[in-house]
């Protein structure tokens, strides 16, 4: 059955479609999606060109598919079931088949930035949030239309307790129930957004947009060409500058008036060659920043710059910045590959982003893309880019700066990363710096900073009200919320306030105000902030505000000054059955980031059960920094958590109970009889206050707080002068910022746990001296490069002992060198004190005496420059040319305060017993010639008796029957009585007889034998196996 459509959604449309201006549909029904084809039918007769292209995002799973083929198969399918209705399928499937849909996944949204859609469907509403909201409606151009798709629901207020897919990130073990304040806020907020219209699925629209009663049709202003006002005002500059170059061909891309001139201000720097320019480039989300930068770089390439380098806080950021430098070299007519590469990162978290281009045709020329932190890489440049500057640190941005040319681009009010901090700060400070320069100098010198503002959109008409309801929604434009403080009140005269989130965001006038000048402060105050961080205030069960207020007027109805916000998390509370499951599975759940950290360093199972509070950001207001304000807060804070505010007895303590997880079942309970048409959605009545006091308030039981941040001196300055003390430092410094990431801790007064109580550090000290230790023992390896007065502040060591028992008996001293230093270093030592060696000898045992002595085993009174030489010596292992550097010492001073370190230890060292032995070569043995006792023919004398001697004890003792068997004649007694008659039978005394020996026959006999019979064995043999 057909339907007339509402006249009011046609005229929405075409008055969007005329005035360039963006409109929303929030349709609610299980067969919202069917609606898609209608309204994309009238906006396609509204635009009357070729039909809008569509992107289609949605959670993990479309009920259609995005594949042609597939999507015939399963209409296939439904029509052999028999549960295909033609008239409502045919024209949804024509849609699909004729129209051009991008589809794409919430998680993968980030692809789609850079691109310009005329509609965007947004389905799956439990899996948004605030960021992917503005992400994906900032693509829709001037005229296009947002369709929302909900599910069916009784009421609309059902959405408050809808749970969010984000919600589960949000939960932690002790604190599981999350409410959903920012579904209440956006519901709210559409009532008061002028292009949008919430209807059910059959276009039916609902009471929530009473607005929409009184529209009316626009008037079309164009002239005849077709032309708007600010349309043909570029069309006039650009035929103004046509004539030349670079300017001519490269204002040709722009789009708007403010784009334009922004392109000529930059290249009127360019062509100026003036050293120690800064140009910076203010606007908003979608305004052409990038666009006209890459186009300077461009026209900077054409006026002959060599040396050109970008940073941004990743490669990825300048996808459209390298885009628009090719566009503007297209402009100029040069070649890809012939004049000029373009050169792809290989870093796979770079996503083979671009990183430089080549190009070579006037002469060698390099367009270089370098980390923010890799300022010592700028030697030689002559023009620098920083994109997205207020994404990055503000003291990193200041090392930037120096004697060349600088363009500076900042988003103020966006989505990937807002923050005020630079133009608040660093801008201020180039504008006094040149006014004050042009006071000094000629005018001809001044003009060395230049602020330019973009305020014109790229795709979509200035004034655009979905523009304004987002940023007022998720608190994106926040650059005039920051009021001016009428009066600065006294530190100590100002209290601390508990901020009741039901209330804050509960969209009434005075709320909203609240809440916008509050976010105001988070964005002046810190560099990286996200529409993301708005729903975790709002919906995160363990958040919680509190904010810093002068004396407060009641009998005046204005809003207080906000002079500091600080945003709590409460933590801890986990099972110890968890810690061991951590523990042993090597993983650390989301959430509660103190305790599961703790756990892993130390790896400890009792700490996660105790309960915590870490301070998750602190946000001073811009005119009140550095007067005491924030330490007031944190102080007040503290004495709150430890009951000196408060004094609530016990039973007082058990009724007080916090009634804002009830006030949300309530308002989903409240759910009226009547249908969507008749229900009308207004703010909520019965809301507790905005603001209580502290003392009016019981405070939850916690043991600690806790703090997490980018490491910096005055950062890590502030929280040590509060007692914080770190536990935890990371090895890896951030890619974007160059920061460690460091914890703090400080143990809160109470009785649950057994410590010492004249320790400030309570049962934290213990572990804190083990961090010390293993922190003196990374500042040569991960922490080499650290500032030595950052290291310095982090070790905090003892360096007076003046008031300290300093004998090497006393408890926490050395009791023997060797405990610290072997004998043969003690010498060396003594050699270098005495100007023997060189300081370079004392390197091998340098490192151990600086560890004993921050470790304060060496009670020895330094200074501070002393005790920093010796750190960045001895536990650092810095060479003196670097040390000087950071010092601002001369070479003969750093080694002079080197010297007096070493013989104040040595004259330390010397004073306790020797315990090691000196290692020795073994000594020869001494000869002394001394005369012999007895002459020489003595001694030849006695030793010829002693041979007579023995010659005659030999001759007394006759001959030995055994050796003279040897000689037997064996069976030959024939031969020697034939001998003898030869003799006459007579022999005188010493006569010989011979007789011939036959010895050797009978030896060679046996031997022939055993031949013989060996022969005669091996014979046998062979013939066995012959026969086998």
């Amino acid at each position: 059955m057909k339907k007339k459509v509402d006249e009011r959604i046609r005229t929405l449309i075409e008055n969007g479609v005329k005035a360039r201006h963006r409109s929303m549909f929030v349709i609610i029904g299980d067969k919202s999606q069917d609606q898609t084809v209608n309204l994309h039918h009238i906006l396609r007769n509204s635009v009357k060109k070729s039909s809008p292209n569509v992107l289609w995002c949605y959670k993990d799973k479309l009920d259609l598919s995005s594949h042609k083929k597939k999507r015939a198969k399963q209409v296939k399918k439904l029509m052999q079931r028999g549960l295909l209705d033609q008239e409502k399928a045919d024209p949804f499937s024509l849609f699909l088949e004729t129209t051009d849909i991008t589809y794409c996944l919430y998680r993968d949204s980030e692809r789609i930035l850079g691109n310009t859609f005329g509609m965007c469907i947004l389905q799956d509403f439990e899996a948004l949030t605030p960021n992917l909201l503005a992400r994906t409606i900032e693509t829709v151009e001037g005229g296009g239309l947002i369709l929302l798709l909900l599910r069916s629901l009784s009421s609309l207020t059902s959405l408050y307790t809808m749970v969010m897919d984000v919600h589960e990130r949000f939960r932690t073990e002790s604190h599981s129930l999350a409410t959903g304040r920012f579904n209440e806020r956006f519901l709210l907020s559409l009532a008061s957004c002028k292009s949008c219209i919430v209807m059910d699925d059959e276009l039916n629209i609902l009471p929530i947009s009473s607005h929409m009663k009184s529209i009316t049709q626009l008037p079309v202003q164009e002239d005849s060409e077709g032309l708007s006002e600010a349309e043909r005002e570029l069309k006039s500059l650009k035929e103004q500058l046509n004539g030349e170059t670079p300017v001519g061909p490269l204002i040709r891309k722009c789009c708007t008036m403010d784009q334009g001139k922004a392109v000529v201000a930059f290249l009127d720097a360019i062509l100026d060659k003036n050293l120690r320019r800064t140009v910076a480039l203010l606007a908003g989300r979608g305004r052409g920043k990038s666009a006209a930068l890459g186009l300077a770089i461009a026209g900077a390439v054409a006026a002959g710059y060599s040396n050109i380098f970008v940073t941004a806080p990743s490669p990825e950021n300048l996808k459209t910045l390298f885009e628009f430098v090719c566009k503007g070299f297209h402009m100029l007519e040069y070649m890809e590959h012939m004049d000029y590469d373009v050169v792809k990162s290989t870093n796979p978290d770079f996503k083979k982003a671009t990183v430089r281009i080549n190009i070579y045709k006037q002469h060698r020329q390099t367009i270089q893309y370098i980390q923010p932190h890799e300022h010592e890489k700028l030697s030689q440049v002559e023009l620098l880019v920083i994109d997205e500057a207020a994404a990055i640190p503000l003291p990193i941005v200041k090392s930037l700066l120096g004697p060349y040319l600088v363009f500076l681009s900042s988003t103020v009010n966006g989505y990937e990363g807002t923050g005020r901090s630079l133009s608040l700060k660093l801008l201020q400070q180039l504008e006094e710096q040149d006014r004050v320069s042009s006071k000094r100098v000629d005018t001809t010198v001044s003009g060395r900073f230049k602020k330019i503002e973009l305020s014109e959109a790229i795709r979509y008409a200035s004034g655009d009200p979905i523009e304004y309801w987002l940023h007022t929604l998720l608190c994106l434009d926040v650059t005039n919320s920051v009021p001016s403080i009428s009066r600065l009140p006294p530190p100590s005269e100002c209290d601390l306030y508990y901020v009741n989130r039901d209330t804050l965001f509960s969209y009434h006038r005075d709320s909203e105000l609240f809440l916008q000048r509050m976010m105001a402060l988070y964005v002046a105050s810190h560099y990286k902030n996200s529409p993301n961080d708005l729903q975790l205030i709002a919906d995160a069960p363990a958040h919680h505000l509190f904010v810093l207020l002068g004396p407060v007027d009641e009998s005046k109805n204005n809003l207080p000054d906000i002079l500091c916000v600080i945003q709590v998390c409460f933590e801890g509370q986990i099972s110890r059955k968890s810690a061991l499951k951590s523990l042993s599975d090597g993983h650390q759940p989301s959430g509660d980031q103190i305790p599961w950290k703790f756990c892993e360093q130390f790896r400890e199972t009792v700490f996660p059960s105790l309960s915590g509070a870490r301070i998750v950001r602190i946000a001073t207001h811009p005119s009140a920094m550095r007067l005491g304000y924030g330490s007031a807060a944190v102080e007040l804070l503290t004495r709150y958590f430890e009951g000196q505010l408060t004094a609530i007895s016990e039973i007082e303590a058990e009724e007080l109970l916090d009634d804002s997880p009830v006030r949300v079942v309530e308002a989903a309970e409240k759910v009226s009889s009547a249908s969507l048409l008749e229900e009308n959605v207004k703010p909520k009545t019965d809301l507790p206050p905005l603001l209580v006091p502290l003392r009016e308030r019981r405070p939850e039981k916690l043991h600690y707080l806790g703090v997490s941040f980018g490491l910096t001196q005055d950062l890590f300055r502030f929280w040590r002068k509060h007692d914080f003390a770190p536990f935890y430092i990371s090895q890896v410094a951030n890619a974007v910022t160059g920061e460690y990431t460091c914890m703090v801790l400080k143990p809160l007064q109470c009785d649950d746990i057994e410590s010492n109580k004249s320790d400030p550090l309570g049962f934290f000290s213990p572990f804190y001296q083990v961090f010390r230790k293993k922190y003196t023992k990374f500042l040569g390896r991960a922490f080499r490069e650290m500032e030595y007065k950052l290291a310095m502040s982090i070790l905090d060591p003892k360096i007076n002992f003046s008031d300290v028992d300093t004998t090497p008996s006393s408890s926490g001293n050395l009791n023997s060198i060797s405990e610290t230093l072997s004998s043969y270093a003690m010498m060396q030592l003594e050699a270098y004190t005495n100007n023997l060696v060189d300081y370079r000898m004392t390197e091998d045992f340098v490192d151990d005496l600086a560890r004993a002595y921050m470790l304060e085993k060496i009670p020895v009174s330094l200074s501070y420059a002393q005790a920093s030489v010796l750190l960045s010596i001895g536990l650092q292992g810095k060479d003196i040319s670097r040390i000087e550097t950071e010092m601002n010492l001369e070479r003969q001073q750093i080694l002079s305060l080197y010297m007096k370190v070493m013989k104040k230890f040595y004259k330390y060292l010397s004073s306790i017993e020797l315990k090691d032995t000196l290692p020795t070569v073994s000594r020869l043995k001494d000869i002394t010639m001394e005369p012999l006792p007895v002459s020489l023919d003595d001694d030849l004398n006695d030793a010829a008796k002693q041979v007579e001697e023995e010659m005659k004890s030999k001759g007394d003792g006759g001959l030995n029957p055994e050796f003279l068997q040897q000689y037997v004649i064996v069976d030959k007694e024939a031969d020697f009585e034939k001998a003898l008659q030869k003799g006459s039978g007579k022999l005188s005394s010493g006569a010989l007889v011979s007789i011939k020996s036959e010895r050797k026959k009978i030896d060679k006999q046996i031997d022939s034998e055993k031949k013989r019979n060996k022969h005669d064995r091996s014979s046998s043999k062979s013939n066995k196996k012959r026969k086998t």
